[in-house]
This record gives structure tokens, C-alpha cells and sequence, in this order.
């Protein structure tokens, strides 16, 4: 059993203000018997509802299962933040890939907030404009300047705006940083509306999902011609090609990928509607992310809720109390907050990889994968459905472009990689109470 269902109730949303406010959407059958397939895509979040809805668009005959409901995982629990670039900035694709490479991961990335600005459209969820980013020392708002100024001399993106204190305060409503920039092409947008959305256009393009049905083991094709068979607690697929979609829900289906791919818990919270109160937080509706190592993230929802995620941990359990865990995050930013209930608080769980670069790969014949997107998902995990779909129907540049980042294993192994990242996860986080 994968331990990450411990944390959840199958078959219906975790509590959250997402799910509070989501679109409607029927539930799915479970899957039963014996079915057939051209692909069968593992995981209803964005990578596996892209897939799916591009796969079908393209006529092939698509089967989505999802174990528990489309936009469970980390897709309908995020900070719904639709991010530029890739999870490293370009200075760090350069540097470690070279200047072509970087060019091509940025104009996939590029195309991956299109994409989700398209595909939210048609499913008529609002997206909204503007990331800040808030910077903690010199040296961080030096670095965003020269990081503006190169995108656009060498990118020709120059949507990205330098913020002094005073600038970034203004902003975000708090002089908790010294400076910083907001990139007026990223955005923010309702992350469970978005999957729900998604669903609903994979369905209208004839791909069929099954909820509440757990995929438990896969039996590849070993050679040309030969099937897959993928085996769920209550039927199977059979099928010419997988597509695994599960990110951190994967489990031990894929060893190959959960050696590089590691699972983490992020916590939310959200207040109650401020409404005219406190006008000086976003007044310009931006999200924002600061610079820690373990992010602080935050934007308003259409009531005015302020939504403020902060706070990791590497284990498969929850803290009981979420809101403890991220309170003080909250008003380490926003004191003025500090008698304003909180009404909501969740975790999930998404998942990393050694360099924070999402991992592409075949691990095995007629096989696709991409998972790993360190917290940058919304737009990158959308792209990387379409880039599998794709590369199924021959046209894989794309995703030999990702694929072609090299993506080490944790070390530890199976039983020690969780500690040793506990281990660096509170260096990390001493250095961000020292501001270091």
C-alpha cells in the first residue's frame, strides 16, 4: 500500500479552501474488468489531464486512473502559481547545461504558461497576472536585477520589473524584504479549478477516467508488438503505451523514477475573506514567493482570502497541527494578521528531485514518465502531459529536451534517502531562521 494514502481519505478531496470553492465535477467510475486502450495514462493531476486531453485530441484511445479524484495530489492543493522558466534560472541552465540548452528549456517553458493560460481559458477558470518576489539580503536583489537585465538582452523577455524596498513593500503590503522584482508574464490561478477544467476537456475530447482505482503494478512490454498490462485493485488496462503521471504518488511502481524522485509535504493555510480590511496586502492582486530555501508563497483568492503556503517536511505524515506550522511563517510577513482566523489548512504532497529539474524519462519499453517538478508544477507538469503526448505520436523534441537533463539519484537509497533530506532540509532551514 503506499503510505501516502495515510494522510488522505480515498475518493474524496482533502479539506482545503480549493475544495471549498472548486467547480462541480461528477464523480468517476471506478474501473472494472478488463479494458482496452491505445494509452493508459497513471494519475489525474495536470501532467496526466494534459496528457490524456492531448493524447484524445490527437485520436487515440485514452484511459486515465486516477486512485482517488482528478486534481487529488499536489495539482488541487498548490499555491497555484503559474511561474516563468524552469524551476532553475537561466544563470544555472547555462552554467551546468550551456547556452543552446538554456535557450531551448526556456522556450519550453515559455510555452508551458501559454499552454496553461490556453487550457484555462477554455475552461473558462480565471487566470490572473504578476509573481513578486521577495528577496532577503544584497546579494538576492542584486542577483533578481542582473537576472532581469539578462532576460531581456538574451531572452528577449521583458516582462520582468526591479523592485527596490520601498517598490517591493508597496506591492506585497509588507516591509518584511529588502527588494526584489515582479514578473508581470507569470501568474496566479485557482489550482484545483484548473485540474477540474482540465478533466472536463480530456472528457470532451473522448478520453475516458476512472477514479478511485489504484494502479498497484504495471506489466511492460519487454519487446516490439508486445502489450502493456497496467493492474488496478479492481480491473486492468491493456494497452500500447503508458504514460506515468503520478509525480509524488508514484510509489514503487516505477523504481526507476522513485530512485531520482523524492516526495515532500507542503503546508497551506488561508484566512477568512478580508474584505476592505488590511487594503495595503496586494493591492495589485499579484502572488508572490520570497527567496528561502523552503519558499514562503502567497496570494489572494476572489474573496479576499489571503492564501500563504510555508513550511516542509519529508516524512509521509502530516503534522496534526498545520495551522502551528505555518502561522508563524504568516505573520512573519504580515504581523498585522496576527487576530485574523485562519479557517483553513491542509498539506500535500509533491515532489523533488536532486537539482530541481523535473525528471523525463522511458523507464521501460512503450513507457513515458515525467514527474519531479520541485514546486514549479502548475506550468511545467501541464507542458510535460503535452510533451508526452507528443512524443507517443512521434514528435518527441520536446521531451528529449527534458529528458536530456541529467537528473541524479538521492544517495541513501530506498531506506536512507528520507533522513539524509531531513537532514539537509533543517540545515537549510536553520540557515533560513539565520538569514544566511
Amino acid at each position: 500500500m503506499n503510505l501516502l494514502y495515510l494522510n488522505d481519505r480515498r475518493g474524496q478531496y482533502p479539506g482545503s479552501v480549493y475544495a471549498d470553492t472548486r467547480l462541480p465535477f461528477d464523480d468517476q467510475p471506478r474501473i472494472r474488468g478488463e479494458l482496452r486502450a491505445d494509452i493508459a495514462v497513471v494519475g489525474g493531476g495536470y501532467t496526466g489531464l494534459s496528457a490524456a486531453l492531448h493524447l484524445a485530441r490527437r485520436g487515440f484511445q485514452v484511459a486515465l486512473l486516477e486512485a482517488h479524484r482528478v486534481g487529488f495530489g499536489a495539482s488541487g492543493r498548490n499555491g497555484g502559481q503559474i511561474g516563468s522558466g524552469q524551476r532553475q534560472e537561466v544563470d544555472w541552465l547555462e552554467d551546468n547545461l550551456g547556452r543552446q540548452a538554456a535557450a531551448r528549456l526556456w522556450s519550453l517553458a515559455e510555452d508551458a504558461k501559454a499552454l496553461v493560460r490556453d487550457l484555462a481559458g477554455q475552461a473558462g477558470v480565471p487566470v490572473r497576472d504578476g509573481i513578486a518576489h521577495a528577496c532577503r539580503s544584497k546579494d538576492e536583489v542584486d542577483h533578481a536585477r542582473a537576472l532581469a537585465d539578462r532576460l531581456a538582452r538574451d531572452y528577449d523577455y521583458d516582462k520582468v520589473q526591479p523592485l527596490d524596498a520601498g517598490g517591493l513593500s508597496a506591492l506585497i503590503g509588507s516591509p518584511a524584504y529588502i527588494g526584489g522584482d515582479v514578473d508581470w508574464g507569470a501568474a496566479h490561478v485557482h489550482p484545483l479549478n484548473l485540474a477540474i477544467g482540465m478533466a472536463g476537456l480530456a472528457q470532451g475530447a473522448g478520453a475516458r477516467i476512472y477514479e478511485n482505482s489504484h494502479v498497484h503494478r504495471i506489466t511492460h512490454a519487454t519487446r516490439a508488438g508486445d502489450k502493456s498490462v497496467v493492474h488496478c485493485d479492481t480491473g486492468k488496462v491493456i494497452c500500447d503505451h503508458v504514460v506515468l503521471a503520478g509525480n509524488g504518488y508514484l510509489g514503487n511502481i516505477a523504481p526507476k523514477v522513485s530512485a531520482r524522485v523524492m516526495p515532500i509535504n507542503n503546508y497551506i493555510v488561508a484566512t477568512r475573506p478580508l474584505g476592505d480590511n488590511f487594503p495595503e496586502i496586494l493591492p495589485r492582486d499579484t502572488a508572490v514567493a520570497d527567496t528561502k530555501f523552503v519558499v514562503n508563497y502567497w496570494r489572494m483568492d476572489d474573496q479576499r482570502r489571503l492564501i500563504f503556503g510555508g513550511g516542509e517536511t519529508a516524512t509521509y505524515k502530516f503534522p496534526k497541527d498545520i495551522r502551528g506550522v505555518v502561522r508563524p511563517h504568516l505573520l512573519s510577513v504580515y504581523p498585522q494578521l496576527r487576530d485574523v482566523e485562519l479557517t483553513h489548512a491542509w498539506g500535500g504532497t509533491l515532489a523533488i528531485t536532486m537539482n530541481r529539474m523535473p525528471y523525463f524519462a522511458r523507464p521501460a519499453q512503450n513507457c513515458l514518465s515525467a514527474s519531479g517538478f520541485s514546486g514549479h508544477g502548475v506550468a511545467m507538469a501541464t507542458l510535460a502531459g503535452r510533451l508526452m503526448a507528443d512524443a507517443v505520436a512521434g514528435q518527441a523534441e520536446g521531451f528529449d529536451a527534458m529528458a536530456a537533463v541529467p537528473t541524479r539519484l538521492f544517495p541513501g537509497g530506498r531506506f536512507l534517502r528520507a533522513p539524509l533530506l531531513v537532514a539537509g532540509m533543517a540545515w537549510y532551514g536553520l540557515r533560513d531562521r539565520l538569514g544566511i
